[in-house]
């Protein structure tokens, strides 16, 4: 079996240094479909759209943690000892951050990554790939990313948790459409996710899928910057976490609809994709926030 969970458990973690600066951030931002904000008019020079492409007035989602130097934690344990996978067996399951405090527009840190578990999913095993990344006033933010690697079950192991999130029994207490498109992933691989799964159409179909997919992570980042923008008044340093489970695909050029409910510190969320009568994109999906 090309996965050794034990070995992969137990190696060292491995540290390399990170850096970005307000190019990089406003990249992803862009990657994200910002200055392009739906019903309003001059979308691209809206003070609240500004926020995430001027320099002057920048602040950082806080998902840019998954792609903060490029994403060096999720390309480092995938060639961590004891894993020899096929990259088109790989699919991204699910994503959680948790921000120990907001992420500057510019940085250095240390970013230091491990293969912290290997679960049995009979079909599949799960990858749970940790990161975490400090400098030098302390932490900054730790990402685990639940990687789906298909026909890699089977060997008997834990199946891990299976958390399920029940959304609130009432309306939705704000629904927004978020349209991304055609060349969306193009644009977003340019933050350092270069599967060609999203971008090239032979590659996709030996993946079993009938075009390149948008990536995960940009659904991910699409969602919380909607969730920053409508219930927490565009105020991203009141983010405190943010999980999903990556629940089906979206192909460039699809609407997202953005279901939310908030609570108590915390906002529940479900995505589906309008085109396809309201498939399931994002599930379980969970911002804390103080």
């Amino acid at each position: 079996m090309p996965i050794d969970p034990a070995k992969a458990v137990a190696a060292e973690p491995r540290s390399a240094e990170i850096s970005w600066d307000h190019k990089d951030v406003l990249l992803y931002h862009l990657g994200l479909g910002a200055g392009s904000f739906p019903g309003k008019h001059s979308p691209a020079t809206d003070p609240d759209e500004l926020r995430y492409t001027l320099e002057s007035k920048l602040h950082v989602l806080p998902s840019f943690a998954t792609v903060a130097g490029a994403g060096m934690g999720v390309v480092g344990g995938l060639s961590a000892p004891g894993i020899d996978i096929d990259l088109a067996a790989v699919l991204h399951g699910g994503q959680t951050v948790t921000l120990h405090r907001p992420v500057p527009v510019a940085g250095r840190a240390v970013s230091t990554s491990r293969v912290a578990a290997v679960y049995d999913k009979g079909k599949a095993a799960v990858l749970v790939l940790r990161s975490e990344a400090s400098d030098t006033d302390g932490p900054l933010w730790t990402s685990d990313a639940q990687i789906f690697v298909r026909g890699e079950g089977g060997w008997g192991g834990d199946r891990g948790p299976s958390e399920r999130l029940a959304l609130p029994d009432r309306e939705p207490d704000a629904t927004v459409e978020r349209p991304t498109r055609e060349e969306q992933a193009l644009l977003y691989r340019l933050s350092g996710d270069w599967n060609p799964l999203h971008a090239d159409p032979e590659f996709a179909k030996l993946a079993g899928f009938d075009r390149p997919i948008l990536h995960g992570l940009c659904s991910y980042g699409m969602t919380l910057k909607a969730v920053v923008d409508v219930v927490l008044g565009g105020d991203v340093a009141r983010v405190r976490s943010y999980r999903t489970r990556f629940a089906g695909i979206v192909f460039p050029g699809e609407t997202l609809r953005i279901r939310m409910w908030a609570g108590d510190g915390r906002v529940q969320v479900a995505v589906t994709a309008v085109e396809r009568d309201d498939a399931p994109v994002l599930a379980d999906t969970l911002v804390e926030h103080s």
